[in-house]
């Protein structure tokens, strides 16, 4: 049996403000397996960024261990995680975070050229991936000439450009109207699938969370099975 994707083992998370202590996340345990969509719904401030943000590494944990592929991340150096997170794993945010002075496909190819890939190679999948999120016409285009539904849709096409194992993502739709935001996550939907990408997700939309194979909310610190059904 492999192991999971990614794997969470009692994490506790806590901030110390004005001399209190407060506690974020409260014992959590949650794995992936291979391809799988999970999603986090929650009010804000629950904790579902935090989440986000230990499960990639951006973030220590107060308390806990976390595995990516069977390997515990949690001792691991900055220059290490960093190694890691370019190598396994893809984030998407609510915003694209594009960079405005280069194309759709030039936004993609360059996490591709950071982590070693060669031009030719790396134009080749980031053609690919715009193919793939039906934005083949359109990748020569820089982020002013797309709709925000494009730009978000090149911002997955780059977090997928290192082909990462694990695919984070903070309000994937969040800034998208709701037919645009149904279009473009169900792209995501059927291109995670498609690539066997283990996915965690946060959302305020309940909508998006049935969708997934697996849904929890937060409630007070602690995780919870929500029920799709």
């Amino acid at each position: 049996m492999s192991n999971p994707i990614l794997e969470l083992l009692h994490i506790s998370h806590h901030f110390i403000q004005g001399g209190r202590t407060l506690k974020i996340l409260k014992d959590i345990n949650l794995s992936l397996k291979n391809g799988e969509m999970v999603a986090l719904v929650g009010p804000s401030g629950s904790g579902k960024s935090t989440i986000l943000h230990i499960a990639g590494l951006l973030e220590k944990a107060s308390h806990g261990d976390v595995f990516i592929q069977g390997h515990n991340c949690t001792m691991l150096k900055d220059k290490q995680k960093t190694a890691l997170r370019a190598k396994e794993i893809g984030f998407v945010y609510q915003y694209h975070h594009l960079l405005p002075e280069f194309s759709a496909k030039e936004n993609i190819m360059l996490p591709q050229l950071i982590n070693g890939l060669d031009k030719k190679e790396a134009a080749k999948r980031a053609d690919k991936l715009l193919k793939m999120m039906g934005l083949k016409n359109r990748s020569s285009h820089n982020p002013s000439q797309l709709s925000g539904g494009e730009q978000q849709r090149v911002a997955i096409a780059r977090s997928l450009a290192n082909a990462p194992s694990l695919l984070i993502a903070d309000e994937p739709t969040g800034n998208l109207d709701p037919k645009t935001s149904a279009h473009v996550f169900g792209i995501l939907q059927n291109l995670v699938h498609e690539l066997g990408i283990s996915t965690l997700f946060a959302t305020h939309n309940l909508d998006l969370a049935y969708q997934a194979d697996r849904c929890f909310t937060l409630n007070n610190g602690y995780l919870e099975a929500y029920s799709t059904a």
